[in-house]
């Protein structure tokens, strides 16, 4: 069933449109990550949603209501934010039940739910320490407890771990998705954060000057770049010009095969570095070795052709294999690596 849904939202700031006639559906229990740089549209559309902005065409509808004219403290949402927006004069407790007490919930039902709370995101106990005694994570721990004790229809976050560390990011967003699964929450959520949002989500929308490039579950997204946006934002570079005809593709690259039934005629065409493999020298692509950089888990190969008009290729290989600055490789390429964008927004 569907919880939320956007309907040809359209939001003017000027001349510019930050939001452009987007739809959107989110079902109950799913947990959606709105992707995308800054000035993307992304945290407007939260705001929408919200009731913190008016949309100047369209429509936002939450559990078949029309939201039109409804304030944001009628929605029946929550609210996350980067910064957390604790209140410093309140004790832990004292935050995750402030929207219980706006509600009129009584004393003992107010701390029963937030004893729950915190048993549920780790802080078992802390009903009377000060926020400021927190560290990061705890903070967004209990920003979490307090946007979720009202029991919110829709829980939306804002860059919600965007001020903590990289080892904290990751430890705390499996947390969160085993937590959003075992208490069956609808969670909207917006990131720049591409790892971030992939983690959490059951599926991504990729946003591009105010529209949807792209949306599908992470590995569709991450395997099928739908456009060259959506490809050199997730930090693929390997993209060219090319002509189709039947099952190969003529580029700058050489002939590359591509998938069956691929649409004839010019396009411009992905190839995923990990479809990028090293042959001996003589064999298949003639390239030299222009860089190499050590990524922890792989090395990435920046790859010079003969043919200087030709765009470099990025290839991605295992430390062990990695050939040193300087040495010739021939190259093949993976047809299950090879992806055919559409045009851009």
């Amino acid at each position: 069933m569907t919880l939320l849904r956007l309907d040809e939202v359209t939001v003017r700031f000027g001349r510019r449109d930050a939001l452009d006639a987007v739809d959107l559906e989110v079902a109950e229990h799913e947990t959606v990550c709105v992707l995308g740089p800054s000035g993307s549209g992304k945290s407007t559309m939260l705001r929408v949603v919200a009731g913190l902005q008016s949309a100047d065409d369209g429509r936002v509808w939450l559990a078949g209501q029309d939201q039109n004219g409804v304030p944001t403290h009628r929605r029946g949402v929550g609210l996350m934010f980067q910064d957390h927006q604790l209140f410093p004069q309140r004790d832990v407790g004292g935050n995750v039940a402030f929207g219980l007490r706006m509600r009129k919930v009584g004393r003992a039902e107010a701390d029963r739910r937030v004893a729950e709370l915190l048993e549920l995101v780790g802080l078992p106990g802390a009903q009377r320490r000060p926020v400021d005694s927190l560290s990061g994570g705890e903070q967004q721990r209990v920003a979490l407890a307090r946007a979720l004790a009202p029991r919110p229809k829709l829980l939306m976050l804002d860059e919600p771990l965007g001020q903590l560390d990289r080892g904290l990011r990751e430890r705390l967003v499996v947390e969160l998705r085993e937590l959003f699964a075992r208490l069956g929450t609808t969670v909207l959520a917006v990131t720049h954060d591409q790892g971030e949002a992939f983690a959490l989500a059951d599926r991504v929308v990729v946003m591009d000057n105010g529209r949807i490039a792209q949306t599908g579950t992470p590995l569709e997204v991450w395997q099928r770049p739908a456009t060259e946006f959506v490809a050199r934002f997730l930090g693929f570079d390997n993209v060219v010009d090319a002509i189709v005809d039947g099952e190969v593709a003529d580029t700058r690259w050489g002939k590359l095969p591509v998938p069956p039934g691929s649409r004839p005629g010019p396009t411009r065409l992905l190839v995923r570095p990990a479809g990028v493999r090293l042959t001996d020298p003589g064999e298949g692509l003639a390239c030299t070795v222009e860089t190499r950089t050590f990524r922890g888990d792989h090395v990435a190969l920046i790859l010079r052709l003969p043919d200087p008009a030709a765009p470099p290729l990025e290839a991605s290989c295992a430390l062990r294999d990695a050939p040193e600055a300087g040495a010739r490789v021939g190259v093949a390429f993976d047809p299950a690596d090879v992806v055919l964008l559409a045009a851009q927004v």
